[in-house]
């Protein structure tokens, strides 16, 4: 379904098929997505001024933050990148700049268009990548060599010799046969027969192509390679800060070498499609296409933020978190930054900011920055309802994870209600006694209850194990009875 078919009331029913609970954060999500459809409806002149209500989420790890961001992203097949605000340092320390925040969301852009425009010309590339194969299987008969006269200029104008202009005059054309025509016309019967041979033999070859069934034979085919190891050597960050292609520019400078290679037909078609798609596909407008996306339906989430949300007078390395925080500003409030591919405005770019805020609070960022998310929501941490519907309800649920994982070594793993309720419980509990990392404690638990079986799952082929309560607890006893026990291995 096309984005502009989406309300967000089915929004929310599409992200309610992978995230379990946090309905004001869907909500949020939902509105701040369909406000981009109903402003690319308005006139030029008013559509600029409208900018996106950014969204600070507010909840502990393990709630469902991230993956938010990474459906909503896919559901409007938009850019999306998502950074750790501790990675960034202010300016003059050493660390990333805040600028790479769009320089990479600009390159996964360029990354999605060029997918986009390569599935246009797959089809007719992949015909090109065979045409080309078909010339290494089928050798194409030589045309016949045509007798060359002894004058093949016209001489008859004048000619310069050792100064002195001097007339010379074709020579007499002979009425009788040049020597050599009639091997000529048998050369070229010969030919003719052989082209029309190797035709046959092509349309049968290519035939074979099509239905893949020579995908195993092996043949000799000569691949460009650039040498882009040393320009990588040279791709400091300074470079990529400063905007400039440095592998780009130096993979010109350096001539493409061609090798011999032995492959099979399957990976030379791969190779060929490749090639020929690169040579249908326009480039510029590739980088067009991306910036305007990463401008318009840019997706940038910011994680972590409440750990530089201190103010300055800290000791040690809290130092430059105020200083963090001003760098970031110019970008959430729209600005301009160069990257390799050109200038890209940030002005439009969504982003979502999200952090635990246990120590620090979201009034401890410079009031600016407050002002640049004017959405905030609260997720709630998960109970142990919460934790069996993650278990079953999902499209991806993880006990279908697992389920299918070991199906693929013919073992059938059922689990029982009790047995999920028993996961569910057992998560919530470590939950509460040791650090509450949200839904990812339940990867942890499934992955001890499920290891023996995972073991010896080669050997199991045919069996069918069902996972009960029982079957829990006889694998976590130890493990939750032990409080340091279940502090390393839970």
């Amino acid at each position: 379904m096309e984005m502009e078919e989406l309300t967000p009331r089915q929004i929310v029913a599409e992200l309610d098929k992978y995230i379990v609970g946090q309905d004001r954060a869907k909500r949020s999500v939902a509105i701040a997505l369909r406000n981009r459809y109903r402003r690319r409806q308005l006139p030029e002149e008013l559509r600029e001024d409208i900018i996106p209500k950014n969204i600070l989420m507010i909840g502990p790890t393990g709630v469902g933050k991230t993956e938010i961001a990474r459906r909503l992203s896919n559901l409007a097949k938009a850019p999306l990148i998502k950074v750790e605000a501790t990675k960034f340092t202010e300016v003059g320390y050493v660390g990333r700049d805040v600028d790479s925040m769009v320089r990479d969301l600009t390159e996964t852009a360029v990354q999605m268009v060029e997918q986009e425009k390569y599935a246009d010309v797959e089809d007719r590339a992949k015909d090109m990548a065979n045409e080309r194969i078909l010339d290494h299987l089928v050798e194409a008969p030589q045309p016949p060599k045509r007798q060359e006269s002894r004058f093949p200029f016209d001489l008859s104008g004048l000619i310069r010799v050792e100064g002195q202009s001097v007339t010379i005059s074709p020579p007499e054309q002979e009425e009788t046969k040049p020597v050599g025509e009639a091997e000529d016309e048998t050369d070229t019967d010969t030919y003719r027969q052989q082209f029309e041979q190797s035709e046959r033999l092509r349309e049968r070859f290519r035939k074979l192509l099509v239905d893949e069934k020579l995908e195993d034979r092996d043949i000799e085919i000569e691949v460009e390679e650039s040498k882009v190891g040393v320009a990588r050597i040279f791709s400091n960050q300074g470079f990529e800060e400063m905007g400039f292609d440095v592998q780009g520019f130096l993979g010109q400078m350096m001539p493409r070498e061609k090798k011999k290679k032995k492959v099979s037909i399957a990976e030379a078609r791969r190779i060929f499609t490749m090639e020929e798609a690169a040579k249908l596909i326009d480039q510029e407008s590739i980088t067009r296409s991306a910036i305007d996306l990463a401008e318009e339906n840019g997706i940038i989430f910011i994680d972590e933020l409440d750990k530089i949300a201190g103010r300055e007078g800290g000791r040690g390395p809290d130092v430059s978190r105020e200083g963090v925080q001003r760098d970031i500003l110019p970008i959430v409030e729209g600005s301009t930054v160069i990257t390799k591919y050109g200038h890209v405005k940030t002005h439009h770019i969504l982003f979502i900011a999200a952090g635990a805020f246990h120590v620090a609070k979201p009034s401890d960022m410079i009031p600016e920055l407050q002002g640049r998310f004017p959405l905030r929501v609260e997720l709630d941490s998960l109970t142990e309802v919460d934790f069996k519907r993650i278990l079953t309800e999902p499209k991806n649920a993880l006990i279908k994870q697992y389920m299918e994982l070991l199906k693929v070594e013919g073992v059938e793993v059922e689990f029982t209600d009790d047995g999920i309720a028993e996961v569910a419980k057992i998560a919530r509990e470590v939950n509460d006694q040791t650090e509450n990392i949200g839904a990812r404690r339940l990867h942890t638990i499934l992955e001890n209850v499920l290891e023996d079986i995972s073991f010896d799952a080669p050997d199991l082929a045919g069996d069918k194990v069902v996972i009960d309560a029982a079957y829990v607890q006889d694998k976590l006893e130890d493990i939750i009875q032990s409080e340091d026990m279940s502090r390393y291995i839970l």
